[in-house]
């Protein structure tokens, strides 16, 4: 036999979609050995199909980009930035940033927050937990301790986010969250047993019925391919959240089988909830015109908890403020803590 007939050792990759450059990476949901620039078009042209499938923006409409300094809404913030641009979406384009009062962690994300501003010429409109509540979470931490906190900043995080909107007068909210976060939403739901918000976690836009409608541009794209300049840093209020349980789980079955975030998405959009399986009736708080399934929304019982100094007021299967009556105690003692993306929200 001649030397020359023994097999050759192959040669790196190349990428599967120009065939020219050699293959950088290898997509997690499509096992894909792809290159660098080939990955960038890929991922914004899916964003841009989602956006377009889902029918997310209509021209003209004023969008606020949740900005936290975390590399989700970073990229989101480009992506959208750049689609706009390109494909002449009509959008006029806004970040909104919340400050929780958390000294060494989001006064440093802000930072990051402001580069994007000039990065991407954006205007950002920054709201604080201080000017909103009278609190940070620094005090409010002071005051008790690290169990539960996770369920004041949840509560107040949300309200502020769509009082910011009100205060730019946009017509929807876009949130990063990714397809990793929806599945720990879904398998949180499971593990509670709350049932009902399975129906609306893995809806791509949410609050319709509310003030200001949320959409979710990223519901398909895995967390490994979301990659920018960001803040990287955790909150440090929540090392023990109920969500990090969760992720870890998922990064684990992520690692035998790359497709089961995706399959997790769909089992939470395929499930049949039964029509007594409701969720509360929708109205507004009377302290603060607020949409509330109560009198009290959680976030003015929370906050009279802590101006009167009983924190744990509206905690957990306390009866608190809107027990007047049996029907109000039942559904109260069944009340879950809600917190946030990086802890353990129940919904987006």
């Amino acid at each position: 036999m001649e030397a020359d007939s023994k097999p050759k050792k192959s040669g790196a990759r190349l990428c599967c979609v120009c065939t020219q450059n050699r293959a950088a990476l290898k997509r997690p949901k499509t096992l894909e050995q792809i290159c660098r620039e080939c990955f960038y078009a890929v991922f914004e042209e899916e964003i841009h199909q989602v956006i377009l499938e889902n029918q997310l923006f209509k021209p003209g409409e004023r969008i606020a980009i949740g900005a936290s300094g975390g590399k989700d809404s970073t990229v989101l913030a480009y992506v959208l930035s750049e689609l706009n641009r390109r494909h002449n979406y009509g959008l006029d384009l806004f970040l909104l940033s919340v400050d929780e009062g958390i000294t060494g962690y989001r006064d440093d994300s802000l930072e990051t927050v402001k580069r994007n501003e000039l990065q991407y010429g954006l205007p950002l409109k920054i709201v604080s937990y201080k000017d909103l509540y009278g609190w940070t979470m620094d005090e409010i931490v002071k005051m008790i301790g690290l169990k539960n906190n996770c369920t004041f900043c949840g509560v107040f995080r949300r309200q502020a986010l769509d009082r910011g909107a009100a205060l730019l007068k946009v017509d929807k909210v876009a949130t990063g969250h990714n397809a990793d976060d929806i599945a720990e939403t879904v398998l949180l739901n499971i593990l509670r047993g709350d049932i009902a918000r399975l129906s609306r976690c893995t809806s791509i836009i949410t609050g319709e019925d509310g003030p200001i409608p949320r959409c979710k541009p990223f519901k398909y794209t895995y967390e490994k391919e979301i990659k920018l300049d960001y803040f990287s840093t955790e909150c440090i209020y929540s090392p023990n959240a109920y969500r990090g349980f969760a992720r870890e789980f998922i990064k684990d079955l992520e690692r035998i089988r790359p497709r089961a975030i995706l399959d997790i998405i769909k089992s939470g959009e395929d499930f049949r909830i039964s029509t007594t399986t409701k969720m509360p009736e929708q109205g507004t708080c009377e302290r603060c015109g607020y949409i509330s399934s109560q009198k009290w929304c959680k976030a003015c019982v929370l906050l009279e908890g802590l101006n009167r100094g009983l924190p744990k007021l509206g905690i957990g299967r306390t009866q608190g403020l809107n027990s007047d009556g049996k029907k109000d105690r039942k559904r109260d003692s069944r009340t879950p803590s809600i917190e946030s993306k990086q802890c353990g929200s129940l919904e987006f």
